[in-house]
């Protein structure tokens, strides 16, 4: 999945485990920050909390591109490399991602009631959700940045 020590110099190798590590916390932090949020009932308001959940998962997005990058993503950028990415693939994405987003918003509604385990069943879900996505950004990430990367003979 990552290029190999032998493919990379060793200074390459060593600032890209940097950035895979940090690009790791980013993650877990928002995935941490976002199945807390997901935790706390709010009967009536599940919708409305996962557009501020879409919004810290942009942002951790950006995060892990400044990460690899040291640029700052905008939302043009973004869509134009998820476009370079394939049509089929950022409606498949766009589309995986707001079913998931309406799905949790769906169970939270109905665990809101159901009492603090389900809330937590919920939290997990949610952050699971958020992981993945999260990690399949930053493995695109990684990919680009050894592409760009000048690789020793």
């Amino acid at each position: 999945m990552f290029p190999t020590k032998k493919a990379l110099g060793d200074d390459t190798v060593s600032n890209l485990g940097k950035k895979r590590l940090d690009a790791v916390l980013a993650i877990a932090n928002c995935v941490v920050r976002n199945g807390a949020a997901v935790a706390v009932p709010t009967p009536g308001g599940e919708v409305p909390k996962q557009f501020i959940l879409t919004a810290s998962d942009i942002l951790t997005y950006t995060s892990i591109w400044r990460i690899y990058f040291q640029e700052d993503l905008s939302s043009k950028e973004l869509f134009e490399i998820l476009t370079e990415m394939g049509l089929v693939t950022v409606v498949a994405t766009g589309t995986a991602y707001a079913a998931s987003k309406a799905t949790t918003a769906i169970l939270k509604e109905v665990a809101n009631w159901a009492g603090p385990l389900w809330w937590g069943v919920s939290a997990t879900i949610a952050g699971s959700l958020t992981g993945l996505v999260g990690l399949a950004w930053a493995v695109y990430c990684d990919n680009l940045y050894c592409e760009r990367v000048p690789q020793e003979s």
